[in-house]
């Protein structure tokens, strides 16, 4: 998990930044939720280091408790705080026209707040990354050899954008992203023959060209979230979590391994804030009627109108960044989309 990042961030310093090739990290879409499985997770939240996740905005465990130990109030924390860290947290990551990193809400750059429940190959957080440059994000996935791709994928792309902002520094021109144009134009693409030489799916993210955050946002850990969610989120936490084409367990016996059931959706409901959003999509109608009906008989979520969703900068992300998203539009395929807000629960008002 963290210790299979910091392994993938040494072998890019040492080699200096190199993308993933998909090839060698394919594994088998079916895994069995149920069977215990050699992973690592908290007691509870407060016990996760995440500063080996996000460098840029945690401080390593051990050096919160040193400076807890000398009676340094400020340095004790282990968020980084927005003050101070110019250095860690540039303004460049913001983009063009941004603010100065101190107007910045400290418990955003503090905690992780989006959640892609089996990310895949991190086609949704890459394209997101940009667009939400000072919200932490993690990708959740349960096969180790995906996980070790993205996590490595990610540090290859911070890798080429510190590249980038060395060169900036120096004074040669690094050109910005727009970000909402190139989305539009990977949107276009899809509807063009694939080259049968490529093999990416999904696009890679920017190695010759500056987006806000530079990555270092974004981040995957192996877990199972069915056992082990409430591990890692406090109550309340989260302001959006994503399903996307998840396996849709065609076999009756195997329903109860759906990663939306009764049961889950009390975990979701307790790590998302009120007005956090819960997307969902699959090209499958069967799972995507099982989806509905359940999310419309769970009274914490609320199903939000589609022209509503029209003014959502991540629902394109949603249907179009995924590597499954984009198989099934280059094969013409449906898409089902439902995204629910999470409401106030009437327990907690008495």
């Amino acid at each position: 998990m963290a210790g299979e990042a910091s392994t993938a961030a040494k072998d890019a310093v040492q080699d200096g930044p190199k993308l993933p090739q998909k090839r060698y990290f394919r594994q088998r879409a079916h895994v069995n939720i149920f069977n215990d499985m050699p992973l690592e997770y908290p007691v509870r939240p407060s016990e996760e280091d995440w500063s080996k996740l996000y460098p840029a905005y945690f401080r390593p465990i051990e050096d919160a408790d040193e400076a807890q130990q000398s009676g340094t109030a400020d340095d004790a924390k282990r968020p980084m705080s927005p003050s101070g860290t110019t250095e860690q947290i540039p303004l460049a990551k913001r983009g063009p026209g941004a603010s100065s990193i101190g107007e910045l809400n400290p418990d955003q750059l503090a905690k992780v707040e989006f959640a892609d429940i089996g990310c895949g190959y991190g086609g949704l957080l890459v394209a997101l990354s940009p667009l939400y440059p000072s919200t932490l994000m993690v990708g959740m996935e349960i096969r180790s050899k995906v996980v070790d791709y993205l996590q490595r994928r990610v540090v290859a792309l911070r890798g080429f954008q510190s590249d980038l902002l060395k060169r900036k520094e120096a004074g040669e021109p690094v050109e910005w992203v727009d970000i909402r144009s190139k989305l539009k134009q990977e949107i276009d693409d899809l509807s063009k023959p694939l080259d049968p030489n490529t093999e990416e799916l999904h696009d890679n993210g920017e190695t010759e060209r500056l987006v806000p955050g530079h990555y270092e946002n974004i981040a995957a850990m192996r877990i199972n979230c069915q056992k082990y969610l409430p591990n890692f989120f406090t109550k309340g936490q989260l302001s959006k979590i994503f399903v996307l084409f998840a396996d849709p367990h065609f076999k009756r016996r195997k329903h109860k391994a759906r990663i939306i059931s009764a049961t889950m959706l009390a975990e979701y409901a307790y790590v998302m804030r009120t007005g956090g959003i819960f997307y969902m999509i699959t090209d499958v109608k069967d799972l995507f009627d099982w989806n509905v009906k359940h999310l419309d008989a769970f009274p914490l979520f609320e199903r939000i109108p589609e022209e509503e969703l029209e003014n959502d900068p991540a629902v394109p992300c949603v249907i179009n960044s995924t590597e499954e998203g984009k198989k099934v539009a280059r094969n013409k395929g449906n898409k089902y989309l439902a995204c629910y807000r999470r409401i106030d629960d009437p327990a907690d008002q008495n």
